[in-house]
């Protein structure tokens, strides 16, 4: 089965409609999002995701009522760390910072984390992978992306978002 993975979203409504869309084609079951979606303006596109939604909260995100209120419908989110288990035993990690889970990573397989925007998939001594899927939004590096975990083949990959034009309508 497949895991999509996305955070740093920052109300980049565009970015994140593409996404949804490439985590649709790939059918993926699940989608983690490692915070900062920002605001609730985001939330109407997450429900076209044909899958359920696992969530934390990141250090950006300023009306969390708001936010929380609309992913009711579509998922679960809370406070960092989360954990959660996959239909096929994959033990997911989740956080927003990687510094606030470096003491509780227990037994899990997979950390995903974000906030540095930058994306990266790494395997620590004990195989545990960790993987911080980038920024979806796009701000900083110019580059979205969001990231992928196959809980069969127990692999990930990062995958680029096209690059958006200022201006660009998107339809839905």
């Amino acid at each position: 089965m497949k895991i999509g993975i996305c955070a740093d979203i920052h109300d980049n409504v565009d970015n994140l409609r593409h996404s949804i869309r490439l985590f649709n084609a790939l059918q993926c079951s699940h989608v983690i999002i490692a915070g900062d979606f920002v605001s609730p303006l985001v939330v109407p596109s997450l429900r076209k995701l044909h899958s359920k939604v696992i969530a934390c909260f990141g250090d950006n995100d300023g009306n969390r009522r708001g936010i929380s209120g609309g992913m009711s419908i579509i998922g679960g989110l809370g406070e960092p760390p989360l954990c959660w288990t996959s239909r096929d035993g994959v033990r997911f990690l989740i956080c927003h910072q990687l510094q606030d889970v470096r003491d509780c990573l227990g037994e899990s397989d997979v950390v995903v984390f974000a906030h540095t925007h930058r994306p990266s998939i790494a395997e620590d001594r004990h195989g545990r992978l960790f993987i911080n899927p980038g920024e979806v939004g796009g701000w900083m590096f110019r580059k979205p992306t969001v990231a992928v975990y196959d809980t069969k083949q127990r692999s990930a990959e990062i995958l680029d978002l096209p690059v958006m034009s200022p201006g660009v309508i998107i339809e839905e």
